[in-house]
């Protein structure tokens, strides 16, 4: 179940951008309910290998502060983070601040080489198929990133956390609901969700009984 916090004072409406019916958007859906294929991620790998040079130039700004307020309105702690779809470090740049031990991992190449090397050990990977352990993290990172349920709830510790976020909210095209990402996880879960300045946000732990 998830809780929906007050927005932010500072929360606003992004400008329309992405629909229903984007092709990203139907991509982010098939793949939480499971479906993905090599061909798929040659297509978002390759999008994104193409977009990587001018990315933090075109991005920059404010967009990411809604981590922070999810960290902090959403009591996230731990000590092992992983972040996922951690592009050219934007969100790095803020994971960092609250935690250690961080790694930053991506399926596109060239957005790994246009990220600082600084800031946290960098990975290329298919997140279909994580190259970590059962368990290994205690907090999962996810900002405009494609959910691959099954090994979210594989290398996430058991009282571990997911946090989730969207930079310009359902205009995004890496998209889906507070409500989507609980259904799509496997088990029962339980969060909170708000909104900050353009972007949403959610924050899922495993629902004890």
């Amino acid at each position: 179940m998830i809780t929906h916090l007050d927005p932010a004072p500072n929360a606003t409406d992004p400008e329309p951008f992405a629909g229903e019916d984007h092709p990203i958007r139907v991509i982010t859906r098939k793949a939480a309910a499971g479906e993905w294929s090599g061909e798929d991620a040659a297509k978002i790998g390759a999008l994104f290998d193409e977009m990587a040079p001018e990315w933090t130039a075109g991005h920059k700004g404010d967009r990411y502060l809604p981590l922070a307020d999810a960290f902090e309105r959403g009591q996230v702690a731990g000590a092992r983070v992983l972040e996922l779809g951690s592009g050219t470090g934007l969100g790095t740049e803020i994971v960092r601040r609250h935690f250690d031990e961080v790694i930053a991992m991506d399926l596109s190449m060239g957005m790994l080489q246009n990220a600082p090397d600084d800031l946290a050990p960098k990975a290329n990977a298919d997140a279909s198929r994580l190259p970590l352990a059962d368990n290994a993290v205690d907090v999962v990172v996810m900002v405009n990133m494609i959910l691959f349920p099954a090994e979210i709830d594989r290398v996430l510790a058991p009282q571990g956390t997911v946090v989730w976020m969207n930079t310009s909210g359902e205009q995004t095209p890496i998209h889906l609901t507070a409500e989507q990402v609980d259904e799509a996880l496997p088990g029962d879960w339980t969060g909170v969700a708000s909104r900050y300045g353009t972007g949403t946000w959610a924050v899922l732990r495993r629902a004890t009984s």
